[in-house]
């Protein structure tokens, strides 16, 4: 069955960096829509940022533009998430998460549909 399996992520001080993995198997469609996710205490799912593994488009909410990057290695069907300059207000668990868009479908324009999710990380920015 579809796994997505989570790595990275622990403390970090304000200003610091991070990097969290997420490996996905037990599937063969191509073209697919990875994203992150994050939910902080007491706040809703948030989508964080995406990557096409059919185009290379991506997708970064506005709180996080310039100081994320999403990156993929389609060899090994995974997506890293390269975390800068964090603040207190990145501190979240943050989820991976799959969606297939086919050849025609929309890549990374919604953070909208995804069907399956890894088990979700632990991010805390915090001096």
């Amino acid at each position: 069955q579809v796994q997505l399996v989570q790595s990275g992520g622990g403390l970090v001080q304000p200003g610091g960096s991070l990097r969290l993995s997420c490996a996905a198997s037990g599937f063969t469609l191509d073209y697919y829509d990875i994203g992150w996710f994050r939910q902080a205490p007491g706040k809703e799912r948030e989508g964080v940022s995406c990557i096409s593994s059919r185009d290379g488009n991506t997708l970064h909410a506005d709180s996080v533009k310039g100081r994320f990057t999403i990156s993929g290695d389609n060899s090994k069907n995974t997506v890293y998430l390269q975390m800068n300059s964090l603040e207190p207000e990145d501190t979240a668990v943050y989820y991976c998460a799959i969606k297939w868009v086919g050849r025609f479908g929309d890549t990374c324009r919604t953070f909208r549909g995804y069907a399956f999710w890894g088990q979700g990380t632990q991010v805390t920015v915090s001096s």
